[in-house]
């Protein structure tokens, strides 16, 4: 067969995938008043930067591998981040049976 050109992925297309998951992430976690869906919001905004690492080390310096140490690090900050929230998360639920963080300000009774 002919060339491949439409498989050409750019540093562009990698960015403007990004892009779109840090503004759905963003627009969740202002809209969402559920804890959870905060938290799945953030879970796109570390993802997008974890996107954005890769792809300025693919297009940079492929042959180092910066980008993916730090998306090493991006995933486990994300898994203490969601660990911590979620056991906070669960007692505010067993304190006052909603995940309503407009709510939480009960606690303070």
């Amino acid at each position: 067969m002919g060339g491949n050109t439409f498989m050409d992925i750019g540093l562009g297309h990698y960015l403007a995938v990004s892009a779109i998951l840090f503004a759905l992430g963003l627009i969740v976690v202002m809209t969402r008043r559920n804890a959870i869906g905060i938290l799945m919001g953030l879970e796109l905004l570390l993802n997008a930067a974890g996107i954005n690492f890769v792809a300025f080390n693919r297009f940079s310096a492929p042959e180092r591998m910066d980008g993916q140490i730090f998306v090493i690090f991006i995933v486990i900050l994300a898994a203490a981040e969601a660990a911590t929230a979620l056991a906070l998360v669960l007692n505010i639920y067993h304190q006052i049976h909603t995940a309503n963080v407009d709510e939480a300000h009960l606690l303070k009774q």
